[in-house]
Parts: structure tokens; sequence; C-alpha cells
């Protein structure tokens, strides 16, 4: 037994497992990235655009300056919140991905608390308490309505992606109704809006960056979602459930709590997402709401391979692809599509790759060096 699995404590027949995971968990993301960069560089080259010109924007656009890194990380704020709203029922098994919904149902929920606490914007103490319960509804309400296909699935059988995915549709239909009906401010003229929020109630921005506190709240999510499914019986649960729902009833876990709890969680999650956007972005809710943040969110889980932690990481990575699309514009002159061209490319490529899951474990002892083996050498 070699030192190194003495001292983690591995037994040598669980060593080239537990090693083939890790391989697979860097090298599955890696490989899709690789081959979604290849396909859009080839996509660009088909265009007339040179893909070295364009790489070197990207990279500008999102990391080649402190203004660049401010910009990236406010764009990786909503990705942290929605990509935990589909890695977290993943864990349990349940591929939902009505994040959007959640998203805008959380934030026209905060867009109605807010004005009815307007009186309380005068005082410190009274605007640090209407922002709580402001986010407090917003994430209340993201939770409910992801519960929704938690419980179909549970009592009902009901496929809970096409579920979420119709949820999707119903709360934008709802959210727009309401803006442009009872919800409407009547000062909003050209653009339907809900009645903004008073100066006082808006949330303020991290000390020293010109970023929203909501990117704040994301990288504490994630930490605390990681410490949950990782470090708890939750989570073991949860994995337990993922492997083998039978096998989860059987030893006495109770699967319908356990999907409606990661269900609310990642419905939180979007929820409160939705309220930072409009309690410190926009000021009220409007279609813009609507901003394919929930459905980017399924990108970065799947990236991430529903890991709460590395959710960060690639958040910050998308936020930076989505931060530079203004300059690809005006140096290039691309369209505003070619960044969602690259998401694409990306989605397809982590899905495909999603086949080799397991694959790499397998042969993991082939290349491993035979010091982390285990295996004599010769001589």
């Amino acid at each position: 037994m070699t030192s190194l699995t003495l001292a983690l404590g591995v037994r040598p027949g669980m060593r080239d497992r537990w090693l083939g995971r890790i391989a697979e968990a860097w090298a599955l993301p890696l490989l899709a990235l690789t081959v979604a960069l290849l396909a859009f560089s080839a996509f660009l080259a088909a265009c007339g655009v040179n893909p070295l010109a364009a790489a070197a924007l990207i990279w500008r656009g999102a990391f080649g300056t402190w203004f660049s890194w401010q910009n990236t990380l406010q764009k990786a704020s909503p990705l942290l919140l929605t990509g935990l709203a589909m890695a977290l029922p993943a864990r349990v098994g349940l591929m939902v991905i009505g994040g959007e919904g959640a998203l805008v149902i959380g934030g026209l929920a905060c867009a109605v608390i807010g004005p009815t606490l307007s009186g309380l914007a005068g005082s410190a103490g009274g605007a640090l308490l209407a922002q709580a319960l402001m986010l407090a509804g917003g994430m209340a309400a993201g939770a409910l309505w992801l519960m929704i296909p938690g419980a179909l699935r549970f009592w009902r059988g009901v496929n809970e992606t096409i579920s979420s995915l119709l949820l999707n549709t119903i709360a934008i239909a709802v959210m727009n109704q309401l803006v442009e009906g009872v919800l409407r401010d009547p000062l909003s003229l050209n653009k339907p809006s809900t009645v903004s929020l008073a100066p006082g109630l808006m949330l303020g921005q991290i000390p020293g960056l010109s970023v929203h506190v909501g990117l704040a709240f994301g990288l504490v999510l994630c930490v605390a979602a990681g410490v949950l499914m990782q470090r708890t019986s939750f989570g073991f649960a949860a994995s337990v459930n993922a492997g083998n729902p039978r096998a989860a009833h059987m030893v006495g876990i109770d699967v319908g709590r356990l999907i409606l709890i990661a269900c609310a969680l990642a419905g939180a999650s979007a929820g409160l997402a939705g309220a930072v956007e409009v309690a410190a972005v926009q000021g009220s809710a409007t279609a813009s709401l609507a901003a394919g943040y929930g459905y980017s969110g399924i990108l970065v889980a799947f990236l991430a391979r529903h890991n709460p932690f590395a959710i960060i990481p690639v958040a910050l990575l998308l936020g930076g692809i989505v931060a530079s699309d203004g300059l690809l514009q005006r140096h290039l002159d691309l369209p505003d599509a070619t960044v969602a061209v690259l998401q694409g490319f990306v989605f397809i490529a982590v899905l495909a790759a999603e086949t080799f899951s397991g694959r790499l474990r397998l042969r993991c002892r082939l290349w491993l060096p035979l010091s982390l083996r285990g295996e004599p050498r010769d001589g």
C-alpha cells in the first residue's frame, strides 16, 4: 500500500475507483470545452472571421482588465444561483429545468412586495428589514414554484423535465399578463413595468467592487449547498436516492420529503436570483426578467457536473463569455447571437461528453503511475 493510500485512508480496492472519479470529474468538462471551442472556431472561420482574433477579444472582454473582471462578476452573479437551481434536484436524481420560471416568479414577488414597504425606506434599519422581506418573498415564491414539478413527479409520476419546462412558459405568461395588466405602473409608457422600488430599498454594491451584493449571495449559497450535499446526512440520502430510488425507499429514506426539500432549495435559489435582478438591477419587474439566466444555469450545472463548488468557476467562465459580447460586436461586427452560438456548442458538447461517464474510471489503471496504483515496480 502506498504512502498516498495510507495518508488518505483509502483501501487498495477503492483506490483506482477514487482516482478514476477525480480524473473523470476534470476530464469530461475539459473535453467538452475543447470540442466546443474547436466547433465554434470552425463556425467563425466559415463566417469569414479570424478565430484567433475572436478568442483574443473574448479574453479581453472577460478577464483582460479590471473593468472586464467586474463586468464578468456581474454577469456571473445570477448564473451562480440558477446553476444551483438545476444542480440541487439533480443530486436527488431529478432533471428539473424550471430555473427560468422560478426566477421570473421570484422577481415578480419582490416587485409586488417592495412598493408596499416604501414607508420603511426612510431609516437604515427599516430599509434593511424591507430588503430582507423582499428577498425572502422572492425565495419563498421560487421555492413553491419548483416544488410543483417535484410533487407531480413523486405523487403522480409526471416527468419533472417536461412539467418544469412547461412551468417556465406559464411563469413568463403570468408575469407578462400582470405587468401589462393589474400591476402596470401608469407612468411606464413605452415599456410596461410594475411600480419602481423606492431608491432606499435598492440593494447596494459590494464594497470596493462595481458589482451588486447578489454575487456574495451566490458564492455563499454555492458553498453552503456544497457542504450540505457532501458533508451531511441529507446529502448522503440524496446520493442514495439518485443512485437507486427503490433502495432508498427500502432503507427507510423519506423519498417524497427529500424530493420536495431539494426542489424547494432549488426554487429558492432561482427566486433569489430574480429578486436580486429586481432589487439591484432593474428596480421593477418588466419583460426583461425573462433574460434566459435560468436556461444558462442549466449549462452551468451540467458543465460543473452538478457539483455546487464547481458551479463557481464555471459561472465565472460563462459570465466572462457573456461579458465579452459587446467587444465582439464592435470590433468584428458580429451579431449579438454569436455568444449564444458558443453557448449552444458548449451545451451540445457537454451532453455528448456525458456518454463517456463511467468509462474513464474503467480505463484509469492503464495510465495512472505505478506509484499511485500501488503496483510493484519492475526489478
